[in-house]
């Protein structure tokens, strides 16, 4: 059954050709935008591929839509072929024509099929049918295609975003493995990290969809994996470095320890000159950690026989900080022991100093400045020296010199 015309007077014949130019071009722009809907990216990756889970629900809902799209497309172009037809037939088409041209083009000509009905117009006993007009059907279209493209759009920006991120962390995962190639090495984490990769590699190629958040792509599995990858990727990476370095680098670490092993004699040395010149010193204890350096170096030639390079980096800069912080402290310990023999040197120059003031305030001959004097020196050229004791000394002739000096000045 046709639809009822519902139009009024006929229309003229230019007005019935400027309506078919103008519909037949919608058309052709309609069939463009579908067919480059179809020829999207991603919707061709949703019809060719395999899909789970949401982004399976996704696409059923995409491809309905598209379904319905050209359903109407169909019967779109079904109505203005006949309009185009019977105008091709009427060069000058009569008032029969016309009307029939009018009720055509811009009457309720179009009918739906039952599917093409949308479910909340149906009834309790089915659809009832429904009539359109030509600019009835391309109003209908519309927003149906620009919420199909919407969502085709941010399947692709998602799915898209994920494939990229993936694709860094799989060449990650392909750079750790031609290290471990290359190290002749096996590393437990990398065969779980390729665990974790495999299963979120078939999440991403079917299920794109159930990796977001607030409608945006949701890389926070990737990232993880990515993250640990690269960390690992570093530690081979200075493994191979050590494996290729690893002799001159263990020269150096002996080189340092011989350092330690010289530091900790000299300091040994310098404890001994303390306890024969000073009277009971306060000195730290000798650091001996060479020995033990020793034997850690040892220990990575055997992780360099079993090909260990991870493990013989991570040890190999311990050793080597270990050895030289063993340098600084035996250096330090060094410094320590000789400062006191140091302190005694000062002394000694500060009591010719205050002889020669003595001498330049005219009491040289002084009996009691002469006695202090020669306290203080007794003192601190006396092996062992007493080193409070000749401080004291000092201090007490240093103060008799002051006291005549003032009382020279009044």
């Amino acid at each position: 059954m046709l639809g009822d015309a519902g139009v009024g007077r006929s229309m003229s014949r230019d007005e019935i050709d400027r309506t078919l130019t103008r519909l037949k071009g919608e058309r052709e722009r309609i069939t463009q935008g579908l067919l480059e809907l179809e020829a999207h990216q991603g919707y061709q990756m949703l019809k060719g591929t395999r899909l789970t889970g949401e982004t399976e629900r996704s696409w059923v809902g995409i491809n309905g839509r598209m379904a319905t799209l050209w359903k109407l497309f169909d019967a779109h172009g079904k109505v203005l072929g006949e309009a185009e037809e019977l105008r091709e037939r009427h060069s000058k088409p009569g008032q029969a024509q016309l009307a029939e041209l009018t009720r055509l083009l811009t009457g309720t000509s179009v009918e739906l099929v039952s599917e093409e009905i949308p479910l909340e117009e149906r009834t309790l006993l089915g659809p009832t049918g429904e009539w359109l007009t030509l600019d009835g059907v391309i109003e209908r279209m519309t927003p149906l295609y620009e919420e199909t493209a919407g969502l085709v759009a941010s399947v692709n920006e998602i799915w898209s975003a994920l494939l990229t991120r993936l694709g860094e962390v799989e060449e990650t995962a392909r750079a750790v493995a031609a290290l471990h190639g290359a190290l002749g090495a096996h590393e437990p984490a990398f065969d779980e990290l390729s665990r974790l990769l495999t299963a979120v590699r078939e999440t991403v190629r079917s299920d794109p969809m159930s990796l977001t958040s607030g409608g945006q792509a949701d890389t926070a599995r990737i990232d993880a994996i990515g993250t640990d990858l690269t960390a690992l990727r570093g530690r081979l990476e200075d493994a191979l470095r050590i494996r290729d370095e690893h002799d001159a680098r263990a020269r150096g670490i002996d080189a340092t320890i011989g350092l330690v092993e010289t530091a900790e004699h000299e300091a040994a040395d310098a404890r001994d000159r303390v306890l024969a010149k000073i009277d009971s010193p306060q000195l730290p204890d000798i650091p001996v950690t060479s020995v033990a350096l020793r034997d850690r170096l040892a220990a990575l030639e055997g992780l360099r026989g079993e090909g260990r390079w991870v493990e013989l980096a991570s040890r190999a800069a311990e050793v080597e900080q270990a050895a030289a912080t063993a340098l600084d402290q035996a250096r330090q310990t060094t410094a320590l022991i000789t400062g006191v023999l140091d302190r005694r040197d000062e002394l000694r120059g500060r009591l010719d100093a205050y002889k020669a003031k003595a001498g330049r305030l005219g009491l040289a001959e002084d009996t009691e400045l002469t006695g202090l004097h020669q306290r203080a020196h007794d003192l601190l050229w006396t092996s062992p020296c007493d080193l409070r004791g000749a401080t004291k000394a000092l201090a007490d002739y240093q103060r008799a010199i002051a006291s005549r000096a003032e009382g020279t000045s009044r």
